[in-house]
């Protein structure tokens, strides 16, 4: 925080006491966008979605890829500030030049939020698309059987109900359209609201349907079927 904005002093006497908002204001203004953002995050992403259901599970972070991306950034945006007000300290523990630190600083300031929310969100999505898949194939178990026509392929363990329902028992919401209004006119909020949800919503992973599980679970079967048969042809030899 500077200690002069234009001629104006950051120290202000005011009814004989000294305000000093270059303490203040750093502290005060980004807790107080943090928690304002904290606080009014359900209310947008109930506007985006136009989902007015009461909701009392949480989901996994992995399966809300854009609200984890977006806390993440905020999460690397404050500590960048944290960091930076021991910027002094850095410098000489780390013996680099104090100006080098405040421009590093300045920098992840802006950039580091979004290279967060990149990696983040990529993240999460990779995480899914792995549930995804293990849902449908079981679990890797390193046991290789070759197939009589000479293929050979890795025998999956399917997963119990339980955990089968924890990676595919979530929901994932596509792109809302603008829809118009009773005049038919599509008006200019709700062509914001549609961008947003488009936004939000565009990169997913969609969870496994009952069919997909019910064909991957025949897959399984033979599968099953092939190993008992090459065990019992192991057990007459």
């Amino acid at each position: 925080m500077p200690g002069t904005i234009g001629d104006w002093s950051v120290e202000q006497v005011w009814f004989g006491q000294v305000f000093s908002f270059n303490v203040l204001l750093p502290a005060l203004v980004p807790a107080g966008i943090i928690f304002t953002v904290l606080f009014t995050y359900p209310w947008i992403e109930r506007w985006i979605t136009k989902d007015n259901r009461e909701h009392h599970v949480l989901d996994r972070p992995r399966n809300a890829p854009t609200r984890t991306a977006i806390g993440m950034a905020g999460f690397v945006w404050y500590c960048v500030m944290w960091a930076a007000a021991g910027s002094d300290l850095i410098a000489t523990h780390f013996h680099v030049s104090l100006n080098d630190v405040t421009y590093w600083l300045r920098a992840l300031f802006f950039v580091g939020p979004v290279i967060a929310f990149i990696v983040t969100k990529r993240v999460a999505l990779a995480l899914q698309r792995k549930d995804r898949e293990i849902a449908l194939h079981g679990r890797e178990t390193g046991r290789i059987v070759r197939l009589p026509h000479g293929e050979f392929i890795e025998v999956h363990a399917p997963l119990d109900e339980y955990k089968r329902y924890k990676l595919v028992g979530f929901e994932s919401p596509s792109p809302l359209p603008a829809e118009p209004n009773a005049h038919g006119v599509v008006d200019k909020k709700e062509k914001r609201r549609a961008l947003f949800s488009k936004w939000f919503f565009e990169d997913r992973v969609a969870p496994a349907t009952p069919a997909e599980l019910a064909a991957a679970h025949g897959h399984h079967g033979e599968h099953e079927a092939i190993e008992s048969g090459e065990s019992q042809k192991t057990l007459s030899h």
